[in-house]
């Protein structure tokens, strides 16, 4: 994780994720069918669905596995989650979200629990840290996009709220409402992002050492790996040199 940028280290261990390609598809999988079932099967028109699938590509999944995600829902399956928000604390204080789609609320509740009690946290109530957090859209652009200077008047011709570029790329920042227009506007002019989701952006973050961050980071790959969890997110900092250390 060295040289990621912090927001990299605050939504999740990517590189976690990346080894289990598989999860990971059947996760964006059940986000497709779920927003086409909500919607219409036609991503120009459900601006859900859209989001699912601009992440599934950007996640190199492929085409024919999104098609599939989208016919099941028209072939109108027996399968019906809902979305479930599991909040907690991790340690150094640190505070979590976590984004479920289940079919069995008892099920994902106990697992979620679980991964906390084991991994240094405690599963909190609802709304218990959110209030820290803002729910914005989030849009990602690797540094192929140009230099920030482009990036930046792009965005703010886009709508977008604001924008953080480094070495590593271009973050930027909507009202959640204007996700999906502020994405389309940015496709013309820049092509297509790495990333476009909503996302809980923590109002402050927390600084974690080589040991909180080390029982975190077992807590967030915990969570990751329950098939029912789509997303976490937290407010927590772990520095380049932390993060060195505990990949060593």
């Amino acid at each position: 994780m060295a040289g990621h940028s912090k927001f990299k280290n605050i939504m999740h261990r990517k590189g976690a994720q990346d080894k289990k390609r598989s999860n990971l598809f059947s996760k964006l999988s059940r986000e497709i069918t779920v927003a086409a079932k909500m919607g219409t099967p036609d991503p120009d028109m459900n601006p859900r669905l859209r989001l699912a699938v601009n992440t599934a590509k950007a996640q190199s999944m492929p085409k024919d596995n999104i098609q599939r995600a989208i016919d099941k829902a028209s072939a109108g399956d027996d399968e019906n989650y809902e979305e479930v928000r599991y909040e907690g604390y991790g340690p150094g204080g640190s505070a979590i979200i976590v984004e479920a789609l289940t079919d069995n609320r008892n099920r994902t509740a106990t697992a979620v629990r679980t991964a906390f009690s084991k991994n240094g946290g405690n599963l909190g109530t609802e709304g218990s840290v959110a209030h820290g957090f803002e729910r914005l859209g989030y849009i990602e652009y690797g540094p192929e996009a140009g230099d920030e200077e482009k990036v930046l008047e792009a965005a703010l011709e886009a709508g977008a709220e604001d924008i953080q570029s480094s070495r590593d790329g271009h973050e930027i920042w909507t009202a959640a409402e204007d996700l999906h227009a502020v994405a389309e506007a940015l496709e013309k002019a820049l092509g297509e992002a790495k990333e476009v989701k909503l996302a809980w952006k923590p109002n402050l973050t927390v600084e974690l050492d080589e040991k909180d961050a080390g029982v975190l980071l077992k807590l967030v790959d915990a969570l990751d790996d329950d098939d029912d969890v789509q997303t976490v997110w937290g407010n927590y900092d772990i520095s380049d040199e932390v993060m060195e250390k505990l990949d060593a």
